[in-house]
């Protein structure tokens, strides 16, 4: 039986951090913030990684994260591109309409969908997750033939950037499944010091501050990949016309629980999160992972040894 794969999202913008992020360097020998999320990963158990990236950053992608990362675990890279698995009339449409940008995290899990033959586990590469919730994930994907799903929430309250809004995906479980995730922007600690969503229309909806949330960080079996075609073409059908429009791997996983196609297990971590979202949020990864290091729990250079 193969080990399981870790599957890194690396394609993002990055537009509120200004830049990209997902290398941008947070340890004192140069290791960005996805170094960690691949050492936590080898340490439990995971076999393999393949890197979701675009084309335009797949040199400094190479240079900065894969020449070091690649020495101490099997590595692979897959390209999400606006055109990437697109129809050629919607492709036409979006570029008529001035698109530049590819579909989403859905979309890009699928794009690297050749590359994934084991239980996966799918992540952010500018999120840090913990060696907890690695480890609780990988023990979980070692099973023989899993046929469910599993994610690892985080607590709202540990979640939030000082700098601006987030966007989570609030998560109700029953008898340990997921029962749905809710995806909901522009969530905030307000004045009265709670958390609230801010609606479209300006409707606030207080969220209690143990709020389990999705933080992208999920297991699956490679089963899933037909129905995850199937709702990304019907995501195409009725949104691949307009401008921003993305195909979300939160609501790809909720529409896969109504419909009876996956169950998803609800694993229990006590982790930490943190990540870059903001350009501000970066002096605080810097002195966390500076903390750890100090603390033994990586080393001072991940892969010198």
């Amino acid at each position: 039986m193969k080990g399981p794969i870790l599957v890194v999202l690396a394609a993002g913008m990055g537009s509120r951090y200004g830049g990209l992020k997902q290398m941008d360097r947070i340890g004192k020998s140069g290791e960005v913030l996805l170094d960690y999320s691949v050492f936590d990963a080898k340490r439990a158990g995971f076999q393999k990684v393949v890197f979701i990236i675009r084309k335009d950053i797949e040199k400094d992608f190479r240079e900065i994260v894969l020449s070091r990362v690649s020495s101490a675990i099997d590595c692979e890279v897959a390209l999400q591109e606006l055109d990437s698995l697109i129809p050629s009339d919607i492709l036409a449409e979006s570029k008529k309409i001035g698109r530049t940008k590819p579909w989403g995290t859905a979309h890009a899990l699928l794009c690297a969908r050749d590359k994934i033959d084991a239980p996966f586990a799918i992540l952010n590469a500018d999120d840090f997750y913990g060696r907890e919730a690695f480890a609780v994930l990988g023990k979980y994907l070692a099973a023989p033939a899993i046929s469910e799903g599993a994610i690892v929430p985080f607590s709202l309250k540990k979640t939030l950037s000082p700098q601006g809004t987030v966007t989570r995906g609030v998560c109700e479980m029953t008898n340990g499944l997921l029962t749905s995730v809710d995806e909901l922007t522009a969530i905030a600690r307000e004045g009265d010091g709670k958390i609230y969503n801010t609606g479209a229309g300006g409707d606030k909806r207080y969220l209690a501050d143990d709020t389990p949330v999705s933080m992208n960080f999920w297991g699956f079996p490679p089963s899933i990949f037909p129905d995850l075609e199937r709702y990304f073409a019907d995501f195409l059908k009725t949104s691949g016309n307009q401008m921003k429009s993305e195909c979300y791997l939160p609501l790809a996983a909720d529409w896969l629980i109504k419909n009876k196609l996956l169950n998803i297990r609800v694993l229990s971590a006590d982790s930490e999160w943190f990540g870059v979202t903001y350009k501000e949020d970066r002096e605080m990864a810097v002195n966390r992972i500076s903390d750890l290091v100090a603390e033994g729990v990586y080393p001072a250079s991940l892969w010198d040894r």
